[in-house]
């Protein structure tokens, strides 16, 4: 790995602000491989360097995996000058190359994967991948067998080409039905351009799974946790 000034290594780490992991530098307070740091612009390699920040030893992950119960409400854009963003949900790691993988809607609330790893995101997101991502639905009218065979067939939502095959289960057929629907497409609000093209317009949306990646229950809306080591070892894995 490249090496990297100490003042962004325990920047990322939790160590405190730059401007603040600098006066700790001055102050003698940090060591690397035993010795004393005075300098911020002093460069290591973080995957082997030995350091300590006032008496305490600081270990260095590369990447972060989080997994978000997106509320409604947030964009999932790391910065928006008008609305909460996913990124102000988590806050136990401030690390500034953090993004979402994936795009939720404002109204649209669920699983959703906040990482700082590029590579794994990329290939989440190739439409050569074809990941499943599927979503629990309220939907207003009678959903029936006959709109099953229609997801599956590809609906016209008005581009060139209508959307790909995709799984429409009924839990519920009512005046309000309940629905999961299981796509591998990502097109711009793509769940509520189908039912709206069947005439049954969208009521709620919440993804439930991405992959081998399954909402935790115990999350309420707006909640995290860091993925388990089996958890990211099934997301590399299918890649």
């Amino acid at each position: 790995m490249s090496l990297i000034r100490i003042d962004k290594f325990l920047a990322d780490m939790q160590q405190g602000t730059r401007s603040e992991v600098k006066q700790m530098i001055k102050k003698g307070l940090v060591k690397v491989d035993g010795t004393i740091i005075h300098k911020a612009d002093e460069k290591l390699d973080p995957e082997q360097a030995t350091v300590f920040v006032c008496g305490e030893r600081v270990g260095y992950s590369r990447f972060e995996y989080f997994m978000l119960n997106k509320p409604q409400g947030c964009v999932y854009a790391t910065e928006d000058a008008r609305h909460k963003t996913v990124l102000d949900y988590i806050t136990t790691n401030k690390r500034k190359d953090l993004f979402p993988v994936g795009r939720l809607d404002i109204d649209t609330e669920g699983l959703l994967l906040i990482t700082n790893d590029g590579a794994l995101a990329h290939d989440l997101l190739s439409p050569s991948k074809h990941i499943d991502k599927t979503y629990y639905a309220d939907i207003n009218g009678m959903v029936d067998e006959s709109d099953v065979k229609k997801f599956f067939e590809g609906i016209d939502i008005g581009e060139k080409k209508q959307t790909r095959p995709a799984i429409l289960t009924i839990l519920k057929s009512n005046t309000i039905s309940q629905v999961t629907i299981t796509i591998r497409e990502g097109k711009y609000h793509q769940i509520k351009r189908m039912f709206a093209a069947i005439g049954k317009p969208l009521l709620t949306l919440k993804r439930i799974s991405m992959g081998p990646l399954i909402l935790d229950d115990a999350l309420a809306p707006g909640e995290y946790r860091e993925l388990t080591e089996e958890e990211i070892i099934l997301l590399k894995a299918r890649n």
